[in-house]
């Protein structure tokens, strides 16, 4: 049976995407969580597994090959429609799994646990779990691990993305610092393709900055005399009583 579609699921996908992180390779500081979610839990499978839009992919797996599989068999997309660890004792006794190819075939689930990896908005991301190949339960210690374990998974995603944030602020702001070609008559801007373009979109390009457009009294006063006669002169009016 597939899961329903969580809501605000183009949120949750979109949230997911920011982290950078489906497609990765392998990385220590996942598959160590992996290892000893393994261990605790005393079981033969344990992922770190990604809820994509048509696919659950495994940022780091112990005891199973495949980098993902389709997300209409995932139990992990079950998984993350609930704000707690979902535990399946029995899949092959649960009308959600009972016929699931990954249950009917391999690897052969027959005990599943994940805690649902949420992010600082609150988006599932995917789950930290762990799978046996015979019913069993947890207790309540390998629960709680389990829990904490799940929250390390965040805040390693945290990190990567917060690191790769300040990488491109940085890479930003040594663009804006370098030389920039100025035209000495329009003060259009070229970029490093040869491309002529204005200092708005030459910024924008490069920063998230954005524009709000007015004119300087300077400007007014050349251009719209009859304007910055009474705008101006209202102005200066109003600091002159302001200084009194």
């Amino acid at each position: 049976m597939r899961a329903k579609t969580p809501t605000q699921e183009a949120d949750r996908l979109e949230a997911l995407r920011q982290y950078q992180i489906l497609d990765t390779p392998a990385e220590r500081s996942y598959d160590d969580i992996t290892s000893l979610a393994a261990y605790i839990c005393d079981v033969p499978i344990a992922l770190i597994s990604l809820v994509d839009a048509e696919r659950q992919w495994f940022k780091s797996k112990v005891g199973l090959t495949a980098p993902e599989t389709s997300r209409d068999v995932s139990f992990c997309a079950h998984a993350i429609l609930r704000p707690t660890i979902m535990i399946v004792n029995d899949a092959a006794k649960d009308e959600r799994f009972a016929d699931n190819p990954l249950v009917t075939g391999e690897p052969g689930i027959r005990f599943y646990a994940g805690i649902p990896l949420v992010s600082p908005d609150g988006h599932a991301l995917g789950t930290l779990c762990v799978i046996d190949r015979k019913p069993r339960t947890l207790n309540n210690y390998q629960i709680k691990t389990l829990e904490a374990l799940a929250r390390q998974v965040v805040v390693q995603l945290e990190l990567q993305r917060v690191s790769s944030q300040l990488a491109e602020a940085l890479e930003q702001l040594e663009t804006m610092a370098g030389l920039v070609p100025i035209c000495s008559y329009c003060k259009g801007i070229r970029d490093d393709q040869g491309y002529w373009s204005t200092v708005e979109a030459f910024i924008q390009q490069h920063s998230e900055v954005g524009f709000t457009h007015g004119v300087c009294n300077d400007c007014m006063r050349r251009h719209f005399p009859e304007v910055a006669n009474v705008l101006l002169s209202d102005q200066e009016s109003s600091d002159i009583l302001q200084e009194d």
